[in-house]
């Protein structure tokens, strides 16, 4: 068997040194090689590669009517060839991997009856070949949402594994599903698609584990048992619809008096909410307010109203899902207690401290001017001068004991007589 597969070998390694040999200005002339694949496949399952020979320049070249002009050439290995057909301007083989890894595979065209000549064109591709299962996770919803992965809360989710297997590789064989949907909940069954609900809103990580077991023939004209598995997974983001705005605040309040109005959202953040004042219960317009942000259900707003009358508070609120609108009607009556009756005791006291500032310093001036006129004082202030700063006022000692004995008569001796007795 070996002599026999040694000149097909050698044949597949000449093609493969002759295409490199080839001037790229041919791959890159009157015709382009299309190459399509329905893999990636799983080891031992077939898969199919088509080539076509189109005109290049956007097809405003016409192709020969002859199909027999051309013939394409395949390079596949380590890949084993189970099929070839021709077809005009095109052909397909069908080929299975035994083992996995990436594999390139070549095709050229060149003339029917030149095998040698510079080909007309050429391609190349990767094909993945794995030991696990091949397939997708589809999340649908009966929503249509323009946000990729973004559901609803309390909307049923309908979650499908699509094994992809066109060569019907797995058709004897039974399969078993373990979902986790990322909130606690898991789940094994024996049908690709179940259904959930999400209760709550956040961000998960739909898991699935996926088991095919089979039976297939041994070398010893036997039957084992085949198992090959596969992990797959899909990320949601669960949001809830703004149902409405649930307002908490007084409806009666008095001028100069703050006001705060509770806003809870009933719907997931982040949000956008827009609030004006009207006099009538209106929508907003686009651009009649300024948007804020909020990350929370909750939101307080403040105001303070300096005239009565009837008012309306027209709310919007939105997310990436949806929008809604709330009214909160408001009466405004005048205050009990203005302004005016603080600012005018204020004025008061403040015109009294003036005047008595005035008062004083006029008295003050009045006084000194009575003063300079008069230089000599009083009699009364005289003596009590000449008491008080006597020793300060007189030169000498002397000057001062004459004046207290004019002032209050006969004093006693300043110093006692000592006695003295002689025992």
């Amino acid at each position: 068997m070996a002599p026999a597969l040694w000149p097909r070998l050698s044949h597949v390694l000449w093609l493969a040194c002759l295409l490199p040999l080839a001037p790229a200005g041919a791959a890159a002339g009157l015709y382009e090689l299309h190459l399509t694949t329905d893999g990636p496949a799983t080891t031992g399952a077939e898969v199919t590669i088509t080539a076509s020979l189109v005109a290049n320049d956007n097809g405003s070249l016409v192709l020969p009517t002859n199909s027999r002009l051309y013939r394409f050439h395949w390079i596949h290995t380590p890949l084993l060839l189970m099929g070839k057909t021709d077809e005009p301007f095109s052909s397909t083989i069908r080929a299975v991997g035994n083992m996995p890894g990436d594999f390139p595979i070549s095709v050229w065209v060149t003339a029917a009856d030149c095998w040698t000549c510079q080909p007309v064109a050429r391609s190349l591709l990767v094909l993945p070949i794995t030991e696990l299962l091949v397939g997708n996770l589809v999340v649908t919803q009966n929503t249509s949402l323009p946000w990729p992965s973004s559901y609803l809360t309390k909307t049923v989710l309908k979650v499908s594994f699509l094994l992809h297997d066109p060569s019907n590789f797995f058709k004897t064989a039974s399969f078993l599903y373990n979902w986790d949907f990322g909130d606690g909940t898991q789940m094994v069954t024996e049908d690709a698609m179940v259904y959930y609900n999400y209760s709550i809103i956040g961000t998960f990580t739909v898991k699935l584990k996926v088991v095919a077991e089979w039976e297939q023939a041994t070398q010893n004209a036997g039957k084992g048992i085949v198992q090959k598995t596969g992990d797959f997974s899909a990320s949601l983001k669960l949001q809830e619809t703004l149902r409405g705005i649930q307002v908490l605040g007084p409806t009666l309040i008095q001028t100069f008096q703050k006001l705060t109005v509770t806003l809870n959202f009933l719907g997931s953040p982040p949000l956008t909410v827009c609030w004006r004042l009207k006099p009538e219960c209106l929508p907003l317009e686009e651009g009649e307010c300024h948007p804020v942000s909020v990350t929370t259900t909750a939101y307080n707003l403040t105001h303070t109203f300096r005239d009565p009358g009837d008012y309306c508070f027209s709310i919007r609120a939105e997310n990436v899902i949806s929008k809604t609108h709330q009214y909160h009607r408001i009466q405004v009556w005048p205050s009990s207690i203005q302004p005016a009756v603080f600012a005018f005791p204020c004025a008061t006291l403040i015109t009294m401290m003036l005047a008595f500032i005035m008062y004083m310093t006029l008295r003050n001036a009045a006084h000194q001017k009575d003063m300079v006129e008069n230089p000599e004082p009083p009699a009364g202030v005289r003596c009590c001068c000449q008491m008080c700063c006597g020793p300060f006022l007189l030169e000498t000692p002397s000057e001062y004991l004459e004046v207290v004995r004019e002032n209050h008569g006969l004093l006693p001796p300043l110093y006692k007589s000592v006695k003295t007795y002689t025992v």
